[in-house]
């Protein structure tokens, strides 16, 4: 047996991986293919390791599904409030700093920003009872966190939480459609719009004097 040939059949040397690269290339196949997409020898090929890599970090495809559900919550939802908690500025500042990082790039995860992983979650909730009400425990707290920095602000319950949906349903919509737009002009139009839910208490409508369905001004 030549040498040439017994080098040829060596396998090549793998890469020592830990836990959080199995999680982040899930979460890239999560953004590109969706949940069923996840598979261990699949992935295993995308970083070059073998599947015994994969049985030494996690016990199986379950756990690497949670594991990836708990790495968006932080990354998506924790992280944020996090480094808003951490602004030593007014509410309304804070606020803004909120709506720009929900918008804002992440350049270690592709398809954070621009609502693939949250379309490819919210699509993999509809066939999971477990995730649909993971999903809506994290739509509340978001919303929850939202409205309090209205309230902060001086806007009364009713009203911080009207501002606070209409904020929140409409970054969600904007993620679940797909809306394509570059992070420069994205950025510009969440101040815009921040601009606008955060106009003078004696400038807004007030749930006195808002239009019903009955008022011929509609």
């Amino acid at each position: 047996m030549s040498i040439r040939w017994r080098m040829g059949k060596q396998k090549p040397t793998e890469t020592k991986l830990d836990r959080y690269d199995w999680v982040k290339e899930g979460l890239v196949v999560l953004a590109e293919s969706g949940m069923e997409a996840i598979r261990v020898e699949p992935l295993a090929k995308r970083i070059n390791v073998t599947k015994g890599s994969f049985y030494w970090h996690f016990k199986d495809r379950n756990d690497l599904l949670n594991a990836i559900l708990a790495e968006w919550i932080q990354l998506d939802t924790n992280s944020i409030i996090e480094r808003v908690n951490q602004i030593d500025a007014p509410p309304k500042t804070k606020l803004l700093k909120l709506f720009e990082f929900a918008v804002a790039d992440n350049e270690l995860i592709p398809g954070l920003a621009d609502g693939r992983i949250e379309r490819a979650i919210r699509a993999w909730a509809t066939n999971d009872k477990k995730v649909a009400n993971l999903i809506a425990q994290i739509d509340q707290k978001r919303l929850d966190y939202t409205k309090a920095l209205f309230v902060e602000i001086g806007f009364s319950d009713v009203e911080a939480l009207a501002r606070a949906r209409l904020a929140y349903y409409s970054l969600i919509g904007e993620l679940t459609i797909g809306v394509q737009v570059n992070e420069g002009d994205r950025l510009a139009e969440i101040r815009r719009q921040h601009a606008i839910l955060t106009a003078s208490i004696k400038d807004s409508v007030t749930v006195e004097n808002a239009p019903t369905l009955d008022d011929n001004t509609l």
